[in-house]
């Protein structure tokens, strides 16, 4: 057995080649509580300059400029926003914050206020229909219209992650190609970015599966391993892509030498009573299983961070800002950034008051990781984006 086949995620880049100097950026899963983590990180990326194509230099050696954008689930929502508004946002341009607060805090503020789907919205579309064509519904009338992948950037490629159920690989989604290792690779796909994220969101029982229609003629010939034939490549079926990787990080860690991971996954609970259901007891061991595998993959990215052999940061919702040694971080009450993180992950409307906070709790432990372990001789923030609310 292969090395490949025995680690959670491999160090090797395809080819056998080493991982080429470039940023790759991964945005977890985790509902609007991730999305608005998330925003709160990209809004700090942008004032570093993080967005822009220049090429930058970190405390270890070149960095280059942001590559890829990986995500799952809440992350590939606020994904699909950033990489819709990506050429109207000018990134290298000076007043690119105020066209970010335009193009994408706006939009994201304005969906999380509103729920995507609740226990009443899914019971009735699981009558009509499917709980997650109804999600793709709410996803193209409120954020996405009718754009496809297709209409994302060349550069950075945004890569956006689901869960094959058929095969039990990864089904990623992006401009260049839509792919399954073992299935095989369509080119230049035309699904909509509305699909795609409902795919990626698809949370299991309750929003998946998420099925999609090929044509076998569609495919590359030979491209798959061994599973390119119908019903694999015809009907793929697909569920959240933080089933197989809840960080996003399997498509940008082969590739690039520089991996900044945001985190805003949920936590693993223990339990005093397991109930005998079959279904419920079912759902704790998938959560347990789950709960090793985001375990390994953190585990092997830590490793490579502390010996170099990757650049970059981990930072989590979970993290304590104290533990990071950069000057002058911002100031974020423990206690307070646990409530944050355990908002519990769902669809569902958030107040202002709880909107803000997240974003200034990813906007400040972002700061706190790219000026401790990544580039140092940063400016440290004036403030929160959001100074009112704090964290």
């Amino acid at each position: 057995m292969s090395k490949e086949q025995l680690s959670p995620v491999s160090l090797d880049a395809p080819g056998g080649n080493s991982p080429a100097v470039g940023i790759g950026l991964c945005l977890s899963g985790g509902g609007y509580r991730a999305m608005l983590f998330h925003l709160g990180v990209l809004w700090r990326l942008a004032e570093l300059g993080y967005l822009s194509s220049n090429d930058r230099v970190g405390m270890h050696g070149p960095i280059g400029s942001l590559q890829r954008v990986s995500s799952v689930s809440g992350g590939s929502i606020i994904a699909g926003v950033l990489g819709l508004a990506w050429d109207d946002l000018k990134v290298d341009d000076e007043d690119l914050l105020d066209r970010f607060r335009e193009l994408v805090v706006a939009p994201i503020e304005s969906f999380a206020s509103q729920t995507t789907v609740s226990i009443w919205t899914a019971t009735w579309s699981a009558i009509v229909s499917t709980v997650n064509k109804s999600v793709k519904r709410v996803y193209r009338r409120r954020l996405f219209d009718k754009k496809t992948l297709q209409d994302l950037p060349d550069s950075p490629r945004f890569v956006i992650n689901a869960t094959n159920l058929q095969s039990g690989a990864l089904w990623r989604f992006s401009k260049p190609f839509t792919r399954d290792w073992r299935v095989g690779e369509i080119k230049n796909p035309t699904d909509s970015i509305a699909s795609v994220v409902a795919a990626s969101s698809a949370f299991p029982p309750f929003l998946s599966p998420s099925r999609f229609k090929y044509d076998e003629s569609q495919y590359t010939p030979n491209s798959g391993s061994d599973l390119q034939r119908p019903p694999y490549t015809t009907r793929p079926t697909l569920s959240d892509g933080g089933v197989y990787d809840n960080l996003g990080l399997e498509t940008v860690f082969k590739n690039f030498q520089t991996v900044i991971v945001s985190n805003a996954g949920g936590k693993y609970k223990p339990k005093k009573k397991i109930i005998g259901d079959w279904a419920l007891q079912s759902y704790r061991v998938m959560s347990t299983i789950d709960n090793q595998v985001r375990s390994l993959r953190k585990r092997v990215l830590i490793s490579s961070l502390e010996s170099l052999q990757r650049t970059g940061v981990y930072f989590s919702i979970r993290s304590e800002i104290e533990g990071y040694p950069a000057e002058d971080k911002l100031p974020c009450s423990p206690e307070r950034a646990r409530e944050l993180a355990d908002i519990p992950t769902d669809l569902a409307a958030k107040d202002v008051n709880t909107q803000r906070r997240l974003i200034n709790w990813g906007y400040a432990i972002c700061d706190a990781g790219i000026r401790s372990w990544v580039e140092d001789g940063l400016p440290a923030p004036k403030d929160f984006p959001y100074p009112d609310e704090g964290v």
